[in-house]
């Protein structure tokens, strides 16, 4: 019996930045540069941050962090799902314990930003309860961004 777990965890294991390149690979793939909002791993690696993996028999298949804004928002970044975990609700897991996390350090309002291109995530975050939003922050320039957020009420 397979069991699946979602941990904070380091984004610094050999496994999880293999999962990050590719999700940079992948991102990268789809945006120009210049439209490729992602952090690097010494951002992923602050106080500020939450950082999830999710592992299937100690097999990294997904990634997520929650960057604590200070007040009393949070915004979703590095969301990744290996191509083999796809479509077996590992992206759902993630949103999940991230949800819980940001409930458990007083955050009431999660925010992301994905892009027209990711129409499997928008539809993700949609069935987890996320509602468009105007782009925000260093995204309301870039007319590929689609911003969302989520009230944790």
């Amino acid at each position: 019996m397979t069991v699946l777990t979602v941990r904070i965890e380091s984004p610094r294991q050999d496994d999880v930045l293999h999962l990050l390149q590719q999700g940079d690979d992948y991102g990268l793939s789809l945006y120009p540069a210049e439209n490729y909002h992602a952090l690097d791993v010494d951002d992923l690696d602050q106080p500020d941050v939450t950082f999830l993996v999710a592992r299937e028999d100690g097999t990294a298949l997904g990634t997520v962090a929650l960057v604590d804004a200070g007040d009393g928002t949070g915004e979703v970044k590095r969301m990744f799902v290996s191509d083999a975990a796809r479509g077996l609700g590992v992206g759902t897991r993630l949103l999940d314990a991230l949800h819980d996390r940001a409930r458990a350090v007083g955050i009431g309002t999660v925010r992301l930003e994905t892009g027209l291109p990711q129409a499997a995530a928008i539809a993700l975050y949609r069935k987890a309860g996320y509602a468009d939003i105007p782009r925000f922050g260093p995204y309301v320039d870039d007319p590929t961004s689609v911003c969302m957020e989520r009230q944790l009420v």
